[in-house]
């Protein structure tokens, strides 16, 4: 059952100053007849702080609400529910738009309406990597804003109808399955969904690529490159290939460029690289428009949720254009509910309102690279002090390194003694025909330029052994960083911020 919203702004092309009022009134509107009411922590929450929607004037007293963090959502099952949008019976009774609904198509519909605008049909989860995973609960009314996002993927993506695309994403309660599988349905184009590595292996999912020929593959970056980078060594004859669409992990300038090498290597000249940004907390996610292997910057629905970018250590708003902490809050979700969500990603671009130079679309958009905050780690290298190390900047380094085919880095203690320094050593296979000693000279003096450290060993492996030190296609998310120190009350805090 819909509040009665005011009428939502065209998504793409609505001039800057219109959509901040129209959030503003959005939200004041959401918070007052769905989150306050309906949720328990909310409600607890701007009680404590005497907060109240009327108090917001401009969205600039939206940040005087407080953050919400992981750490707020790993708490026992009981305390999860109440960020969970529950309403009671008597409650909705009083409400003027269940009374109206109730009179004009009678109880029987205005229960159903209740239904699926309240009761969670659907799960999904946290991945889980640094702590317990979170469930975050769908309704039907979630679904119709993942088909809105999933067709806004497809249509920001050029993609067309009687295009075929594949879905190598693991089949598991994870949203970036959920987000392409309803993007095929609201666009209404075929989709074939395989299940990533796990579910087919990569052989079945080979096997598939030949008999479909795919226009558009979607799926984490790691399996996608293994898996054209498979078909090439196979000989396979992909030609069809337009678009590959990427969502789950970051991806590198570097890790774009092999791929559209790769589908030309395949047969598929001018294909795009398009990254996706999403989060299981935000419940849908944000596409990227073709431009080669350029980023275009992820383009948001400002009629579905209000982004902040922040400074990460004080918290405060930072200008557009300014690098900053993401933070997330829904403007028409029900089921699990965060607002103010701290992400923990930094998008060095900041976010901006100025028209996308590719595609034209007045939407905002987060400019990246998009990194995370708990990437940055303090290694012990020598007995005397700790070395904060930027991974996400090395990630970068590697990805876009001439010769490298796959990395892993690797922490650990030396002689695996846990009150001996930190080591960081780093595997890797090389490109075909390259020399291991100049590539190895040339990673290790790239790695002291950009943060002043060097690698204790490099390891070299062929592309086998790699794809099974990394999980490809066994784990949800590819293990491009192990980090085997022991663990520390003080590491287990920074992994779980």
């Amino acid at each position: 059952m819909k509040i009665l919203h005011p009428p939502v702004p065209k998504w793409d092309s609505t001039p800057p100053e219109v959509w901040r009022g129209w959030q503003l009134r959005r939200l004041r509107d959401y918070l007052a007849k769905r989150v306050l009411p309906y949720s328990a922590h909310y409600r607890r929450l701007f009680a404590e702080h005497d907060l109240h929607p009327a108090d917001l004037k401009t969205l600039a007293d939206w940040s005087d609400a407080p953050f919400t963090s992981k750490g707020d959502l790993t708490v026992p099952r009981e305390q999860q529910r109440e960020f969970v949008l529950l309403p009671d019976e008597a409650a909705l009774k009083r409400e003027w738009d269940v009374i109206l609904h109730a009179l004009l198509h009678g109880r029987a519909s205005t229960q159903a309406a209740l239904d699926h605008e309240f009761r969670p049909v659907l799960l999904t989860s946290t991945t889980g990597r640094s702590s317990e995973p979170v469930p975050f609960l769908f309704t039907k009314h979630d679904l119709a804003n993942l088909d809105i996002t999933g067709r806004r993927l497809m249509e920001c993506g050029r993609s067309q109808k009687d295009f075929r695309h594949l879905n190598a994403f693991p089949f598991a309660p994870h949203l970036a399955f959920w987000q392409a599988h309803h993007a095929g349905l609201s666009f209404g184009t075929f989709m074939v969904s395989t299940g990533g590595g796990k579910a087919m292996g990569t052989e079945g999912n080979l096997r598939l690529m030949d008999k479909i020929q795919p226009d558009v593959v979607i799926g984490m970056p790691t399996f996608l490159y293994h898996l054209l980078r498979q078909g090439v060594e196979n000989g396979a004859h992909w030609p069809n290939i337009k678009r590959v669409v990427l969502g789950g992990e970051k991806v590198a300038d570097g890790l774009r460029a092999r791929l559209v090498d790769l589908a030309a290597e395949l047969g598929s000249e001018g294909a795009h690289v398009i990254s996706t940004y999403g989060f299981t907390e935000a419940k849908m996610a944000f596409p990227e428009c073709p431009a080669g292997i350029e980023a275009s910057g992820f383009h948001l629905s400002p009629d579905l949720a209000l982004i902040e970018i922040v400074d990460p250590v004080t918290g405060q708003p930072a200008e557009d254009g300014e690098p900053g902490e993401i933070v997330f809050t829904p403007l028409d979700a029900r089921g699990t509910v965060v607002l103010r969500y701290r992400t923990g990603d930094i998008a060095s671009g900041g976010l901006t309102w100025e028209p996308c130079p590719h595609c034209g679309r007045r939407c905002p958009r987060l400019r990246g690279p998009i990194g995370r905050v708990s990437e940055v780690r303090e290694l012990h290298l020598d007995k005397v002090k700790g070395t904060l190390v930027n991974f996400n900047i090395l990630e970068h380094l590697l990805d876009d390194q001439k010769g490298v085919a796959a990395w892993q880095i690797e922490l650990r203690k030396r002689d695996d003694d846990p009150h001996e320094v930190d080591e960081l050593v780093l595997h890797v296979t090389p490109e075909n025909g390259v020399n291991t000693d100049d590539l190895e000279h040339r990673v290790v003096n790239r790695f002291a330029e950009v943060t002043e450290i060097r690698p204790n060993a490099v390891h070299f492996h062929d592309m086998p052994e790699m794809r099974e030190r990394l999980g490809v296609g066994t784990l949800l998310k590819e293990a491009k960083l192990l980090d085997h120190r022991p663990k520390t009350p003080e590491r287990e805090a920074a992994l779980s911020s």
